[in-house]
């Protein structure tokens, strides 16, 4: 189930950035590739806005030059989530951002862990967790940060960081359902047609689309998108994450010996487990960065009063996220103890059932022992001669005293440790019997003494 989430999430991935490109070409500036050559080319997305302050927004070329006046400019890389390096990484952002970024902007902007601080001038966030860049647990999204420019990078693609034209939401669309009779051919006047498998993926989305996002009018709002972008991110997983457990408790309810014993041979909890203390990572990580990314905007003149109480409010999402992170994993966690349980009663069932067969055979096993031994003198096979009838007596006795030591060899700890205690408790006697008597003799003789001297002590 796991592996058809994330094949549909990859489909549907493919189909918004399909889509992103169809909308941002119809935009009044067509998008416009960087006039000079990349040793990477088409290794990244980049994608490239300006804004005018009052409410528009236009594609514009790959420059990286800032804004003017209200006009503020934003762009956008989007690494790959592949199994490249941290070095490979690190190199794509050089090929598209440099010149005007300095090598020590790279790798503020690329390195793993958390980070806020100026470099440069420029105010820069990371919120980058370690990790497999191919996992779906592992988010990075690092921004800097300037009056007039923002410069983000992401790994992979971020529901709802880009805008487009206003009117093409689907969510601003009447919905109608497909006709069983006739399912390709909707009544004439209704609305667009929603399939199931897409509500099933709009029900996971915590969030509006591109369309309905509300243009920035100035970088501090452009500043809570991206954060607030990113949390929505976090929080669609966490959704399909109770979804998916949902199911998964309802399979357990309705199934059977194989379906347990397919999801403990395949470790499937152990490995969500994994996921969800990494899941924990990312959002620990914007916990102490989004606190000092609004401490350091507070400072800013350009920063509006309004984003500051935004980014209050993303910062609460965060420690709210974290919560249902924890309760999450709790039910992960008993659902493992469950399905362990069960296994262990599974292997008690079966060492029942040898048990059992030892309980039949053992007995048979030491009478034909016993009978099927190569010597002289066993009863009822009619060996009586004097030289032969001692052999099974001393055999007898010999197993008697093999017996006799194993005992002796079981019991001596417990033997031991009666005769240790009964030793300590009779020193212990003779102790404090000495002591008695010595403080006895002593009292006695200066009892004596103090009579001679002719006064009695009180």
């Amino acid at each position: 189930m796991i592996m058809d989430l994330a094949r549909d999430d990859v489909m549907e991935d493919q189909d918004l950035e399909e889509l992103d490109r169809e909308t941002t070409a119809e935009t009044p500036l067509q998008e416009v590739r960087s006039s000079y050559l990349t040793h990477f080319p088409g290794a990244v997305r980049q994608k490239a806005y300006i804004f005018d302050g009052e409410g528009r927004f236009y594609n514009k070329e790959w420059d990286l030059a800032e804004g003017t006046g209200k006009e503020f400019c934003w762009y956008h890389v989007e690494l790959p989530k592949g199994d490249q390096r941290l070095s490979q990484s690190a190199q794509y952002l050089i090929d598209v951002l440099c010149p005007p970024l300095k090598l020590q902007d790279i790798l503020s902007l690329v390195s793993n862990g958390p980070f806020c601080g100026h470099v440069d001038g420029a105010l820069v966030f990371r919120v980058n967790s370690p990790g497999p860049p191919s996992s779906n647990f592992t988010f990075r999204i690092a921004a800097r940060v300037t009056e007039n420019s923002v410069i983000t990078v992401s790994l992979g693609r971020v529901p709802r960081l880009g805008f487009s034209r206003v009117g093409e939401s689907l969510l601003s669309e009447i919905p109608t359902l497909e006709s069983p009779n006739y399912p390709r051919h909707p009544k004439e006047g209704s609305g667009i047609v929603i399939r199931e498998h897409v509500l099933e993926f709009l029900l996971t989305m915590n969030h509006s689309e591109e369309a309905d996002n509300p243009v920035p009018k100035s970088v501090s709002n452009l500043v809570v998108h991206i954060i607030d972008t990113h949390v929505d991110h976090l929080q669609d997983i966490v959704t399909k994450l109770e979804i998916e457990l949902d199911s998964v408790e309802l399979e357990l309810d309705k199934g059977g010996f194989s379906l347990k014993k397919q999801m403990l041979d395949d470790r499937r909890f152990p490995k969500l487990h994994l996921n969800l203390q990494r899941l924990l990572q990312v959002v620990a990580h914007g916990e102490q960065v989004f606190p000092r990314v609004k401490e350091r905007c507070s400072s800013k003149l350009w920063f509006a009063t309004e984003d500051i109480n935004s980014l209050e409010e993303l910062i609460g999402r965060l420690r709210r996220l974290k919560e249902n992170i924890g309760f999450i994993a709790n039910r992960v966690t008993a659902i493992q103890a469950g399905l362990d349980s069960w296994q262990a009663e599974q292997i008690n069932r079966k060492l029942y059932y040898l048990s059992f067969l030892s309980i039949i055979f053992l007995p048979l096993s030491i009478i034909t022992g016993i009978f099927g031994m190569n010597v002289g003198g066993v009863p009822w096979t009619g060996q009586s001669a004097p030289e032969l009838k001692d052999g099974f007596r001393n055999v007898m006795m010999l197993c008697v005293a093999m017996l006799g030591m194993l005992l002796l060899c079981f019991l001596f700890p417990k033997i031991y440790t009666h005769v240790a205690s009964w030793y300590r408790r009779r020193s212990l006697l003779r102790r404090s019997w000495s002591l008695t008597r010595r403080s006895f003799i002593r009292r006695s003789q200066m009892t004596a003494l103090e009579e001679r001297n002719g006064y009695l002590r009180i």
